[in-house]
């Protein structure tokens, strides 16, 4: 983006962009909330009083850098909500991921944040984004600390290729029933079409709070990636509308109950020879049946073992030893 393009964008979406919390610090503080910067990017607004019955929210953006439309989502409802600061009833952490790759227009600088929060990174261990992701754990981690029971985790993202159901979210299934099935409930209420369960980490920032924080974490898929300041606001309302009555302790609007599917299998990659059966175009949801060919790895044959599966996230440009897409099956 231009010099001249990012200036003329608004004000609140050139401050998220690029991690300037200035303002709307200011505005929380001067209302008398705990505010915090405990990491570039990162900022926390907390009740002055500690208080266990208030839900937790992590909201989180641009962990990868070309995923442009949450920012500006965001951006305009947190800088609604520090002009009106008193209806702010969570404790909030606002995490803009990839800092540095959102300045570049980038995906990210070295390699794939979101496989980045896990103890081993094996040889992506020296990378730029290893070392962010150790921020971004650190500050995860102090807010959660002797946070109450309603624990949330909202990772914002648009997705690379096109898919079947536009707005999905890839929810963690050792989230306990209760708070997963409330989580679920919310997504659609903001507009998310299908869920899929997911039994293993990827190395994803939402499955690391689910994991390590108790927290009803989710990695949400909002559209396809776009330009920043040229994304189209509109596919992002019920997620606004909901997010909104989230922050405020209201009632959320009313959705339709998403799909639910659960996966099947993991594709990792193995090595260099790795090649997909289909091209690079696939729609995620992609139905295959049963026999049919997914990829091969060398000796390695992936093919689909249920009557249906879909294919999601497929990628084979991933490095060796990442996952390169799942199947799913609609849940019973």
């Amino acid at each position: 983006m231009s010099d001249a393009s990012f200036e003329a964008l608004p004000e609140s979406v050139r401050a998220l962009a690029q991690a300037d919390f200035g303002q709307v610090a200011d505005l929380f503080r001067a209302a008398g909330f705990t505010v915090g910067l405990p990491a570039r990017g990162v900022l926390t607004v907390k009740s002055a009083q500690a208080d266990t019955g208030r839900a937790s929210v992590l909201l989180s953006v641009g962990v990868h850098g070309d995923e442009t439309g949450p920012i500006e989502m965001v951006a305009h409802a947190v800088d609604a909500l520090s002009r009106a600061p008193h209806e702010l009833q969570v404790d909030l952490m606002l995490c803009v991921g990839n800092i540095d790759a959102i300045a570049a227009g980038k995906r990210f600088i070295d390699a794939d944040l979101n496989r980045m929060f896990r103890l081993d990174r094996g040889d992506l261990a020296g990378t730029f984004e290893a070392g962010r992701a150790d921020t971004l754990i650190q500050a995860t981690r102090d807010f959660f600390d002797g946070a109450g029971p309603q624990r949330w985790h909202l990772d914002l993202h648009t997705a690379i290729r096109a898919s079947r159901y536009p707005k999905f979210a890839i929810v963690p299934e050792l989230i306990p029933d209760a708070p997963r099935t409330r989580l679920i409930e919310w997504l659609g209420q903001g507009g998310i079409e299908a869920v899929i369960m997911n039994p293993k980490s990827a190395g994803t920032y939402s499955y690391w709070t689910a994991e390590r924080h108790g927290a009803a974490g989710t990695t949400v898929e909002l559209g396809r990636i776009g330009t920043l300041g040229q994304n189209d606001l509109s596919q992002f309302a019920a997620m606004s509308a909901a997010l909104h009555a989230l922050l405020r302790g209201l009632p959320a609007p009313e959705g339709k109950a998403p799909l639910v599917f659960n996966t099947a299998q993991s594709i990792m990659k193995l090595s260099d020879g790795f090649r997909m059966s289909f091209g690079r175009d696939t729609e995620n949801f992609t139905p295959l049946k049963k026999g049919e060919t997914i990829a091969t790895d060398g000796d390695t044959v992936y093919t689909v073992q249920h009557d249906e599966e879909f294919v999601v996230f497929p990628n084979p440009d991933v490095r060796v030893g990442l996952r390169a897409g799942i199947m799913v099956v609609r849940a019973q």
